[in-house]
């Protein structure tokens, strides 16, 4: 039999100390095998991990996100699992007064023994969950995990109601709702230790919490209250050091209770502070605080923490249109560019550390400043907000409650107020947390759904009230207990179907797409602030590679048809396309079409949001990334590759922006500024043909203040343009717009080459193009990994643009350009 022996080195290091007397932690993720209950044989695991990836490790299946394997593999959540491991514990660890195993996260209905015996049973995958085991722990030991199918629990807590509550039996089990199959990814309902397995020993004196709150900030000085949550047996008083950017700041003495109180809340002044702001606004300062608990020279704990100094609040007032929705970071109303973010795979042990850090490098290259965490996943990783916080990206926040009603017995209740009170004490300390909402279109579906059809006046009393019970009651209640962040109860606050979805609180606007409606309608229907909105495309060629395991691009394979999971995917885009593109029958060009249409939808209600700020004060599209390879409405794929619309939305996101609108032959130019101070600067227009020749222009120096302006207006009809044969140009500061008259299908495009000379550069190569015609919608692909600076570009006539291509291959020589000219007859 296989023991864990790494601890006994772990318990010299921090033991043979005099002064120290301090906890002592390590994770139990080593030697650890599985095994369905009804099998007999045993295979390696995983902690933390899942059971797909240990059954894929160990090939005893093949890989779910490849062509229909999914459909073949959904007798795993079917089954009940079973996880063991062995380990050691030497004498010192056993002679600690204290010895408690913590689970960070099991999924979900759990069974855990140790040594035979019978400590914990688990029914939240997103709670954290610690046990005493002193009397139990021995030098030599075995930790056995159950996991339990959730049918089992769902069919009985299902059987308690006499109604039905939508949208099935996943509102009964807590855990990430994806899981159970979305419109954008796979049903894979996953069971393992998910996170972490820990044990902790300590004597006298441990730290559980710090919570740095910011009292109060000026230019001068910024005053906090460090509170402090610790297990404590000792009766004297106990000296707390207070470390700033690792230089000792103040000690101070405090009267410490004993038995898991709170101290008395420890004080720290900064003078001169540094606040914290968005990356586009300014430096995401952070401040290191470390805290050094001692008994006279002994030293008892520390603990470490990033604190970020800002104030921000959500504005919602009445006012002669019905009522605002923005935020104001450091008394700054600040304008929110970003998207929904979902978890990056359906398999959540395999998100990297590198998979956070390149995603969220993507958003910043975006010019993105907030994401929302969609209330279908998961409350993230720490890794994640700490990222955010040092990259200044804001995060709302969902609570995990997606498109469904939820019970409003007791125990749900009790087990959501746990889950809550947890997870809003792990991430309150980041400054980039912005705000907690409730959940994601609960009660747009309740009230537009058709979900009180056919239902008696008391069941639709008792199921609304079982919502308030949650989202009017108990969420609010710990937000508002143990943070200082404002609260949301859902979004949006009204459905589509409703007009004041217009006029006040957060918008999903689901017209495009789901109803049909023209992306022209997003210029037209601005809301106060647009949560959700989005499009679906195809995702890149190494994708599609992929799903299929075949080297052509194969769009039509019953593989490739599975991972478009919403019904009537396919027909959407296709019925959009003929609107505004030309429709290729080639599937690589319907592929690089169907992102084309992508971003030209999005980016056009991207620009139509900005223009009405500051009635506007947000855009959040439908969705940032994937959690498997799928055609979707994310603008990042599966494996990390740009779509169209990512690029188009780095554009549209710039701080300064020039956009264009035309209306009744009337053009306007409108200037959109997010920097923190005006612009004073000349506004050039040049209207040229494709082939570079200047029709008209005109200029006009321009003071532009912190909103936006309508700069100039101008009737077409003075020009006498051929509308589908001219591009405009457009030039403020650092600003540049190229705008079309017409649909893109309808451009009369040139069909010439382009010029491309390629440069071996120390990151990759540098990609120099030149063409003697626009060619519309630049495409450079390659099978090579790596990433282009710029790319479904427009590139003027005689016009030279260098591309710089990040890769460590050693040539390029498959490089192949795709543009928009060779598509239009």
């Amino acid at each position: 039999m296989k023991y864990s022996v790494f601890i006994i080195f772990i318990i010299t290091l921090f033991g043979c100390d005099s002064n120290h007397d301090t906890p002592v932690t390590f994770e139990l993720n080593s030697d650890w095998e599985f095994k369905s209950t009804k099998d007999s044989i045993w295979n390696s695991a995983t902690v933390p991990g899942n059971v797909y990836t240990d059954l894929l490790n160990n090939k005893l299946i093949e890989d779910p996100f490849i062509g229909n394997n999914e459909n073949k593999l959904q007798w795993i959540s079917e089954s009940d699992w079973e996880y063991k491991t062995n380990f050691l514990v030497d004498k010192a660890t056993l002679n600690k007064k204290h010895i408690e195993l913590n689970f960070k996260g099991l999924d979900t209905y759990a069974s855990v023994f140790l040594n035979d015996s019978l400590i914990l049973k688990t029914d939240n995958a997103f709670k954290e969950f610690v046990v005493d085991v002193k009397s139990i722990l021995k030098p030599k030991n075995e930790l056995q995990i159950v996991f339990q199918r959730t049918t089992i629990s769902e069919e009985k807590e299902k059987a308690k109601l006499s109604y039905q509550l939508p949208e099935g039996n996943r509102i009964f089990t807590r855990k990430a709702q994806f899981q159970y199959g979305w419109d954008w990814g796979p049903k894979l309902n996953t069971s393992g230790a998910w996170r972490p397995v820990t044990l902790n020993a300590w004597n006298d004196y441990k730290i559980n919490e710090i919570h740095p709150q910011l009292l109060d900030i000026n230019n001068d000085f910024a005053h906090l209250a460090i509170n402090l949550k610790s297990k404590n047996n000792i009766e004297q008083n106990l000296d707390y050091d207070i470390y700033l950017n690792g230089i000792l700041s103040r000690t101070q003495l405090n009267n410490s209770p004993i038995n898991e109180r709170h101290s008395k809340p420890l004080t720290l002044t900064i003078e001169n502070p540094k606040r914290w702001w968005p990356h586009n606004l300014g430096e995401p300062y952070l401040y290191n605080i470390k805290l050094v608990v001692k008994d006279n020279e002994r030293i008892l704990d520390s603990i470490s923490t990033k604190i970020g100094l800002r104030t921000i609040e959500l504005i919602t007032e009445k006012d002669s249109i019905g009522a605002s929705f923005y935020f104001k970071v450091n008394d700054v109303p600040v304008y929110m560019k970003g998207a929904n973010y979902i978890p990056q795979n359906s398999m959540q042990n395999k998100v990297t550390d590198s998979h956070y850090e390149n995603l969220l490098n993507n958003v910043v290259d975006a010019n993105m400043n907030m994401l929302r965490v969609w209330g279908g996943g998961i409350y993230e990783n720490d890794i994640f907000y700490d990222l955010c916080d040092e990259k200044g990206i804001l995060v709302w926040q969902d609570f995990m409650f997606a498109c469904a009603m939820y019970p409003g017995d007791d125990e749900f209740l009790k087990n959501v107020q746990e889950e809550a009170i947890q997870n809003v004490k792990r991430i309150r300390n980041h400054a980039s947390i912005a705000l907690w909402c409730g959940n994601n279109e609960n009660s747009e579906g309740w009230h537009r759904w058709g979900w009180q059809s056919n239902r008696s006046n008391k069941e639709k009393d008792e199921i609304w009230h079982n919502y308030l019970k949650i989202f009017d009651s108990i969420l609010p209640e710990t937000v508002g207990k143990y943070s200082n962040t404002n609260y949301w109860e859902s979004s949006p606050l009204y459905g589509r179907g409703n007009p004041k979805y217009k006029t006040e609180g957060d918008a999903h606007d689901w017209w495009i797409w789901h109803d049909g409606y023209q992306f022209e309608h997003l210029e037209n229907n601005v809301p106060r602030f647009m949560s959700e909105f989005g499009f679906q495309s195809f995702p890149s060629y190494e994708t599609i590679r992929y799903i299929n395991q075949n080297d052509t691009i194969d769009i039509a394979s019953e593989g490739f048809k599975n991972h478009q999971k919403h019904s009537r995917g396919f027909q959407i885009i296709d019925d959009y396309m003929k609107r505004d593109f030309p429709v290729p029958i080639n599937p690589e060009d319907y592929v690089y079409v169907s992102q084309l249409l992508q971003a030209h939808g999005i980016t056009k209600g991207i620009e139509a949001h900005r223009r009405a700020k500051p009635y506007n004060m947000g855009t959040l599209f439908w969705q940032l990334n994937d959690c498997w390879p799928a055609v979707s409405w994310s603008s990042i794929d599966y494996f990390g590759n740009w779509k169209a619309l990512h690029y188009h939305a780095k554009k549209s996101f710039e701080n300064l922006l020039i956009s264009k609108t035309l209306q009744n032959d009337t053009l306007k130019i409108h200037l959109i500024n997010d920097k923190p101070e005006s612009i004073t600067s000349n506004l050039q227009l040049e209207l040229m043909d494709f082939d570079g020749k200047i029709i008209w222009r005109d200029s006009k120096m321009i003071r532009l203040s912190l909103d936006n302006k309508m700069a100039y207006e101008l009737n077409t009809k003075t020009l006498n343009l051929n509308p589908n044969e001219v591009v405009l140009v457009s030039k403020f500061s650092d600003a540049i717009s190229y705008d079309y008259f017409v649909k893109p299908k309808d451009l009369k495009l040139k069909l010439l080459p382009i010029k491309q000379t390629i440069t071996k550069t120390k990151e990759g190569f540098n990609i120099r193009l030149k063409s003697l015609t626009l060619q519309k919608n630049v495409f450079l692909n390659t099978k090579t990994k790596g990433h282009f600076s710029d790319n479904y570009f427009d590139l003027l006539p005689n016009q030279e643009i260098n591309i710089e291509y990040k890769t460590k291959a050693k040539n390029l020589e498959d490089l192949k350009i795709k543009t928009l000219n060779q598509l239009i007859k």
